[in-house]
């Protein structure tokens, strides 16, 4: 049964290398009453192997939006989820297993766009794209058996977020709307700017510092007048820089 709930969960597929799995993905989200598929640069979106298994879900195929890259396709969403079986032990992430995703998004879907991000068949997500996520789910396995395909852990997620949503939590008071990523994007753009430009942050040795800041910003769940009161804060910082350089020359 579809759930509306459901219309604001996106899934993103990034660099998809067979068609087929395009196919299987889709099956698997209508399944769940899922439609909202983008896909990030696949390598061949469609083929004969990609309609026969999605087996139904055409709909969901034709409709998928087709970007260039990771940013473009969470550009409306405010909280992302990506899945990734490794453990992140430099910076760690936000992390849950894939219970606790279905109750994070069960809780965040009524007023927010959640992206649940899966990424390339044999190599999973970059620590590039993961800086784009707020949080990271694993799907808990036999130790033995550490197979699951994009299709699989689609469906297995699709699952746990259906449920989930099907028996929502106490409603709570409403809350502001979370910047959205392209919003968060933009700040991070002008953090950076900002930092070079008072010198706290050496373009040529940037070291772990915008990712640290990413992660910082990302666990506080900034809302969108947030986000704007902090990038008001970088332009009055820059402003008053720009007043000591000229009144220093003078």
């Amino acid at each position: 049964m579809y759930t509306p709930a459901l219309q604001n969960l996106c899934i993103v597929m990034v660099e998809t290398s067979h068609p087929g799995n395009i196919g299987s993905a889709a099956r698997a989200m209508k399944t769940m009453g899922i439609k909202d598929l983008r896909l990030v640069t696949p390598r061949k979106p469609y083929s004969q192997e990609t309609w026969a298994l999605a087996s139904g879900a055409n709909d969901i195929v034709e409709q998928a939006k087709i970007v260039h890259s990771l940013p473009d396709a969470l550009a409306d969403c405010h909280y992302v989820i990506g899945a990734s079986a490794r453990s992140e032990r430099t910076l760690r992430w936000t992390q849950m297993d894939a219970r606790e995703c279905g109750t994070t998004v069960a809780e965040r879907l009524p007023n927010q766009k959640v992206a649940l991000v899966f990424g390339r068949e044999r190599t999973g997500l970059t620590n590039e794209e993961l800086e784009h996520c707020n949080a990271l789910v694993h799907i808990p396995m036999a130790f033995d058996f550490l197979s699951l395909n994009i299709a699989m852990s689609i469906q297995v997620l699709g699952y746990e977020c259906a449920m989930a949503v099907r028996e929502p939590p106490a409603p709570a008071e409403p809350e502001e709307t979370l910047a959205s990523s392209e919003a968060m994007e933009g700040f991070y753009t002008h953090l950076e700017q900002t930092l070079v430009d008072v010198r706290f942050l050496d373009p040529e040795n940037p070291r772990l510092l915008m990712r640290r800041m990413r992660r910082l910003f990302g666990r506080a769940n900034i809302t969108t007048s947030e986000a704007g009161m902090l990038r008001g804060m970088l332009a009055a910082f820059a402003g008053r820089k720009f007043q000591h350089r000229s009144s220093s020359t003078t």
